[in-house]
């Protein structure tokens, strides 16, 4: 049976999705306001793929853009119903449940609303565990497809007449840069569903249990946060099976906002020979040593927490905030084919100047 999901569930989501947010992954506040609405509006119900019937249809709920506090954007829990109706009047046919690409300080939450408004269900299942930048990191394998696919995008700055509603069809790659774009036209943030696809497809290719893990971190983090910051770092690192792989204050920050509606830049922090630098394309993904060696590197989790055990998010690190990294390595998590697919590689590569296919694809 189904779980549903009530508001003590919301802070759950929220502070677990933080840490796998990987410093992306929306706005805390954003994601509160979305459960607590969800919550009180109906009830939204987590199920497990195994509930799934092979042939419901089930469709991906997201936010596009990089809302890193760099740009006016606007976006209302409604665009997120309405992303979702957009797609199933297209389709002709009922969703029976949503996914999200990933999890994060709001995305966590991005299906609650609809399931709680149309009585789609939130699937305890995700494109990928950490945040990262493009949709098709998190599209289950569909980023090189063929296959006509149908993506909606709801959302924007009401008050600058940014506001956009559109529904597109054709092959992910052509596209997953059309919403990209909108969000960047509606103010840098918009919320869209897409890609319906059959649940016997998901269940292959999805990473499983991806909102279950942020719920039950969540919950430790809850556990741990009266006996003070170091308890709920201790907590984080036993609950993700993680490591503490950097310490000290943020000496630089470079991060800028790019016209491909991305945040990207790097974050050093520490100093002398315990010096790292953050890699961040809205997420953090890479870490690399004095020497320049990479420590960590994306699927991994990597999570930038202040001495509080609070994750912060790669916009909001100032130069003097001490703060530690936190590193989860890939094998702790359960990995989506979006990862295993070389095609979603190469815009990071080219953003960045990183190679991430060889350490993604090995096995």
């Amino acid at each position: 049976m189904g779980r549903v999901l009530t508001l003590k569930d919301v802070e759950a989501a929220v502070l677990g999705g933080s840490v796998f947010a990987c410093g992306g992954g929306g706005w805390a506040e954003h994601g509160r306001q979305l459960g607590t609405l969800a919550v009180t509006l109906g009830r939204p119900e987590l199920v497990t793929m195994d509930e799934v019937p092979d042939d419901a249809w089930i469709a991906t709920a997201a936010a596009i853009g990089a809302p890193g506090g760099l740009t006016d954007w606007e976006m209302l829990g409604i665009d997120y119903v309405k992303a979702a109706q957009r797609v199933q009047d297209a389709l002709g046919e009922s969703l029976y449940g949503l996914i999200i690409g990933q999890n994060g300080m709001s995305s966590t939450l991005n299906a609650w609303l609809p399931s709680a408004v149309l009585g789609t269900k939130v699937i305890d299942a995700v494109g990928d565990v950490r945040a990262h930048p493009t949709g098709d990191m998190g599209s289950l394998g569909l980023a090189n497809s063929p296959a006509p696919m149908i993506q909606s995008a709801v959302g924007g700055n009401r008050a600058n007449n940014a506001y956009i509603e559109l529904t597109v069809h054709g092959a992910t790659a052509k596209v997953s840069p059309v919403l990209r774009k909108a969000a960047d036209m509606a103010g840098g943030f918009i919320a869209s569903c897409r890609n319906p696809i059959r649940a016997e497809y998901v269940r292959r290719h999805a990473a499983l249990g991806g909102i279950s893990m942020a719920l039950s971190l969540g919950e430790a983090i809850l556990a741990a946060q009266p006996k003070g910051g170091a308890a709920v770092i201790d907590a984080i690192c036993k609950a993700t099976r993680g490591s503490l792989i950097g310490t000290g204050k943020v000496a630089r920050n470079t991060l800028a906002y790019t016209q491909e509606a991305f945040d990207i830049g790097t974050v050093e922090i520490g100093e002398g020979p315990n010096r790292r630098v953050i890699h961040v394309m809205n997420e953090h993904m890479a870490v690399t040593d004095v020497h320049g060696e990479r420590i960590a590197c994306y699927p991994d989790v990597i999570t930038t927490l202040d001495t509080d055990g609070n994750p912060v998010s790669a916009g909001k690190l100032r130069e003097g905030m001490e703060v530690v990294i936190l590193h989860v390595h890939k094998g702790e998590i359960p990995l989506s084919s979006s990862v295993r697919d070389p095609s979603v590689y190469p815009v990071v590569e080219k953003a960045l100047g990183m190679n991430f296919t060889d350490y993604a694809l090995a096995s």
